[in-house]
């Protein structure tokens, strides 16, 4: 069973690397902040990289007029996240998330099985906005699309800033 709106966002921790790998834990990532999290399947991938985190990047500067956060999570280890937000010139401001072993993503209910493509667990695509650590809107797509977890969608669901 997934997450669902109203719902607290579980506390997990996550990697990322910015002076070296660091553990941050989602109390300090969401906790009294307005975040977009979006996830994907899988880091370099074609959909991914041709479409989802490029159209974030793309308005990145929107979502922080806003006072939204911008976070991207998948299930890659911290060296391929960071590689992958290097090679799609992510603004430093957007935290590029590594759930490695897919705590968070199981912790969300929102993992898949990708073994047939040799990828194991994975995250389904997603993205969702919180409030200080509470789901206000979850957008999970269907396998194979990429809609409702755009940074275009996301940005018309969003409630005014204030």
């Amino acid at each position: 069973m997934s997450i669902e709106t109203g719902q607290k966002i579980p506390e997990n921790v996550l990697q990322i690397i910015r002076t070296g790998v660091e553990q941050i834990d989602t109390h300090a990532i969401f906790g009294g902040k307005r975040v977009v999290m979006f996830a994907v399947p899988g880091a370099f991938t074609p959909t991914c990289s041709e479409r989802h985190l490029p159209g974030y990047v793309q308005h990145y500067d929107e979502f922080r007029q806003r006072g939204v956060e911008v976070v991207c999570v998948s299930v890659n280890d911290p060296f391929v996240m960071q590689a992958w937000g290097e090679a799609e010139q992510v603004p430093a401001g957007m935290l590029m998330l590594a759930d490695g072993n897919g705590d968070l993503t199981k912790a969300l209910g929102l993992q898949m099985d990708a073994s047939a493509y040799g990828m194991g667990l994975r995250s389904k695509r997603y993205a969702l906005y919180a409030e200080d650590g509470v789901v206000k809107d979850l957008e999970v797509e269907a396998p194979g699309e990429l809609r409702v977890s755009t940074a275009e969608y996301m940005l018309s669901k969003l409630p005014p800033a204030g």
